[in-house]
């Protein structure tokens, strides 16, 4: 009875540490800060390139090198929010990410474009979804899905805002001017928020499950925690070439245009529906099979898109299907480590199994289109990434974590 009433008095203790502006607070600056540092670029980069004269390659490499430096960045990030918790560090980023964008919009050479976008790749490791991941675990904890999944909802709607509010932007000013307005709406609705919102005490490290051992370092070396990373970076990697990949398969089988590009929305569409249906989905599975489960599913509905030639409409369903699987995909990996470790070193040890993830998805545009002539077309590609992904599905069945008898 004293437990109960103590568990209870921490869980009311929990509760009131809460920043109550905190949810809606992340889901501004998830949108906006998605929007802005990330999904801009793919609208402007066609009249980055017409205007300058820089190669498309080029342009893009550095935007590639920004996620690869947020991968490195966040391994340290995930161990400061351990300790003290988002708001210095999701403030700072913010503050980085309009610096970033910024240099960006006046760089006069390539030299200085990639300098602004190495340095939106420290932003994105302070502001993108893992620093949040790591606040709503700590402060929402046992109720932590829900919040993640609030979060994340509002997180797929980045595209859907900014896309076309870049575009729009585009229309009636130079990519450098658009670039420079957007800098202003990020440091209007993301600097205060972060500073303000993120402002409840930061609450003690709950004590690790009675099962782990050992510490932080332990578990990061550890073979579940390894093969768990192993097959969400493989996972990783075939999803986002899937994604970047989609358009030009469905040109290849004789689709138009605007149908490959409605097809790929409405995958987009079918990510944000599949996360709403993940926190049933997680009462009713266990970790292993859950992530075994979603990673064969990826795969499945990757072999179907490569073997299925038509009609439109069943494309159109199979972009569907795959999309909700990314959607449960992102919600997986934020709770993998409080599913099998706890949330003491949620921050550093999400970081660590986020990293080569973020590094695989950062490669993987370029690895799809480096693939499709030797391999002979994109549903040779996609075979292959479907088969990348069973191989990612089996990996995680050694990735269960088994409480000693």
């Amino acid at each position: 009875m004293t437990n109960l009433h103590t568990s209870e008095a921490a869980t009311g203790a929990g509760h009131r540490s809460r920043p109550r502006a905190a949810l809606p607070a992340l889901c501004a600056t998830q949108i906006t800060s998605w929007g802005i540092i990330y999904y801009a670029f793919p609208v402007l980069n066609p009249q980055i390139t017409q205007a300058t004269g820089w190669p498309a390659g080029a342009t893009t490499a550095a935007f590639s090198a920004a996620l690869l430096v947020s991968a490195i960045a966040g391994i340290r990030v995930g161990r400061i929010i351990d300790h003290r918790g988002p708001r210095a560090v999701m403030t700072t980023g913010s503050i980085l990410g309009v610096l970033s964008i910024l240099i960006v919009a006046a760089a006069p050479n390539l030299a200085v474009f990639a300098v602004g976008w190495l340095l939106a790749g420290m932003a994105m490791a302070d502001t993108f979804y893992q620093p949040a991941f790591a606040a709503l675990t700590r402060w929402w904890a046992p109720d932590h899905i829900r919040a993640l999944t609030v979060v994340t909802l509002a997180g797929g709607l980045a595209s859907t805002v900014f896309a076309p509010l870049t575009a729009a932007l585009a229309a009636h000013m130079s990519w450098r001017a658009t670039y420079a307005v957007l800098a202003v709406v990020l440091a209007v609705v993301t600097i205060p928020a972060h500073a303000f919102a993120l402002n409840a005490p930061w609450p003690a490290a709950p004590p690790s499950p009675a099962h782990v051992t050992g510490g932080a370092d332990t578990v990061a070396r550890s073979r579940p925690f390894w093969l768990l990373a192993t097959a969400l970076t493989l996972s990783a990697f075939s999803v986002y070439a899937v994604v970047v990949a989609l358009v030009p398969l469905l040109l290849e089988r004789g689709f138009t245009t605007g149908q490959a590009a409605w097809a790929l929305g409405l995958g987009g569409a079918g990510q944000t529906l599949g996360r709403t249906l993940y926190a049933s989905l997680a009462r009713r599975t266990g970790p292993t099979a859950r992530t075994v489960t979603l990673i064969g599913l990826g795969g499945l509905t990757t072999a179907a898109l490569a073997l299925v030639p038509g009609p439109y409409t069943l494309l159109v369903a199979l972009s569907v299907a795959a999309g909700m699987v990314r959607g449960n995909i992102t919600l997986l990996q934020a709770t993998a480590i409080t599913d099998r470790w706890g949330t003491t070193h949620y921050g550093r040890l999400s970081a660590l199994l986020a990293a080569p993830a973020t590094a695989a998805s950062a490669l993987a545009p370029f690895a799809g289109a480096a693939l499709n002539a030797p391999l002979g077309g994109y549903p040779h590609v996609f075979a292959l990434l479907a088969a990348l992904s069973m191989l990612a599905s089996l990996i995680a069945l050694g990735a269960a974590v088994r409480p000693p008898r």
